[in-house]
């Protein structure tokens, strides 16, 4: 996931036959998805979709979005209602699984993951819905982010990449420019410790989030969760390398914090850079306004590697999916090609500080003025390397990740022991997906 919220749920009058239809719900809080009893011709129908909540309270909650996108739809289409069902991301994914599990699927869900309702065979493929157009318009590298078995099954939705966040006032204080590379990363980091930094780098490696936080380390250092061939290579020797150094030239120098890595959050540490006790972190676009909001003055660079800037960067997407159950593949086709336009993905990514998945709102954003802050982001998107989504085993593997990974850079830690043990949590669970 790439953000947070609460729960609500949206569903508009709608028109039948030139009027609206009167004592429709609208805008109304609830827990439960259901119908909210407005009929229609014999020819209607009804879309459910369950969405995430991006915003972060009831002011900019994604219930409002969604609201304006099915107000423009239905308006234009009399004969379809759609109903929208919004968590926050706390929630979603297991009311979707509730959902699925009691035989009744929505139409569409826009979740974190998809793999595994498309090994199941229950969600309709890209190919069947989206226009060509529609669907060549999506980021390469999310698009193919989306296959299973070579089919495109889960639409990318909302998309984010890292960079190294520092404080530009702790960096002039220390006398230090951002780093490049890890020798000067860890300098800078020494630095900062210096004059009394009470995180010169964070790292947050606890359960909350610690795959992102694993994944932008094994990229720098050349590795990876997987190899070039698409297969599991998590204690990889550059993997090994990379969470060696951490132990011996971060942690174990004293350059991460008072909080061991293990138990510290990423919200934890995003708290801490806003109120100016973080020198630097790996952050998403959601750190520039918690940042600016508490008046921090910050910077943005790419994250170092061995040698120079890190080639490939971590790349973030959550996903639209359609499920087959209600055989309303249609119509629902008709209303992603609607939500995947660029004016409404350039609504969504500027409201949510988060990164378009078509070619052309990305175009659009690259040279908008209005969307300077988002751009160095931008630019890195080519360049991102995605989680495994694609792997029915990476929930397994992701999990495996956030209960161990912290002991790698404790005193003593083994960070080729621990690689090794999450390796064969990645072959276990591989081969309970392929059914060995």
């Amino acid at each position: 996931m790439v953000w947070g919220g609460t729960a609500v749920r949206v569903v508009r009058r709608r028109r039948v036959g030139g009027g609206l239809v009167s004592g429709a719900c609208v805008l109304a809080l609830v827990a439960t998805v259901g119908g909210c009893g407005v009929g229609g011709g014999s020819g209607d129908v009804t879309l459910r979709l369950v969405a995430a909540d991006y915003g972060t309270s009831s002011a900019n909650s994604s219930e409002k979005y969604w609201a304006n996108v099915v107000d423009a739809y239905e308006d234009a289409h009399p004969d379809v209602r759609v109903e929208v069902s919004v968590y926050s991301w706390n929630d979603v994914d297991r009311r979707v699984k509730e959902m699925v599990d009691a035989g009744d699927a929505p139409d569409m869900a826009q979740i974190g993951a998809y793999a595994d309702y498309a090994a199941d065979g229950l969600l309709y493929p890209a190919d069947d819905l989206l226009s060509i157009s529609a669907q060549a318009d999506f980021a390469a590298q999310l698009a193919d982010a989306g296959r299973v078995g070579g089919t495109q099954y889960g639409m990318p939705f909302a998309a984010s990449t890292r960079l190294l966040f520092y404080n530009k006032t702790l960096f002039q204080r220390a006398g230090i420019t951002p780093p490049t590379t890890w020798e000067e990363l860890a300098a800078d980091a020494a630095a900062l410790k210096a004059e009394g930094v009470k995180y010169p780098y964070a790292l947050p490696l606890g359960p909350e989030e610690a795959q992102a936080e694993t994944m932008q380390w094994l990229l720098s250092g050349g590795g990876g969760y997987t190899d070039q061939a698409g297969a599991y290579a998590v204690d990889s020797p550059e993997n090994v390398e990379t969470f060696t150094w951490l132990r011996d030239e971060l942690v174990g120098e004293g350059l991460t914090g008072p909080v061991a890595p293990g138990k510290l959050n990423r919200a934890d540490a995003f708290s801490a850079f806003a109120a100016g006790e973080v020198g630097m972190l790996n952050g998403h676009p959601s750190l520039m306004r918690m940042a600016a909001d508490k008046g921090v003055k910050f910077g943005m660079v790419p994250m170092p590697g061995v040698d120079g800037p890190t080639k490939a960067t971590m790349g973030v997407a959550d996903w639209m999916t359609a499920f087959k159950e209600n055989g309303h593949g249609r119509e629902v086709g008709e209303f992603l090609d609607f939500v995947y336009s660029e004016e409404n993905v350039l609504a969504f990514s500027r409201e949510y500080q988060l990164l378009p998945v078509t070619n052309s709102a990305s175009q659009t954003m690259a040279g908008a003025d209005t969307d300077k802050d988002l751009q160095p982001f931008l630019e890195e998107l080519p360049l991102s390397e995605l989680y495994p989504v694609g792997k029915t085993s990476w929930a397994a593997v992701s999990a495996d990740v956030k209960r161990r990974i912290g002991a790698a850079v404790t005193s003593g830690g083994s960070p080729a022991g621990v690689l090794g043990k999450i390796a064969g949590t990645a072959v276990s669970a591989e081969g309970a997906a392929s059914g060995a």
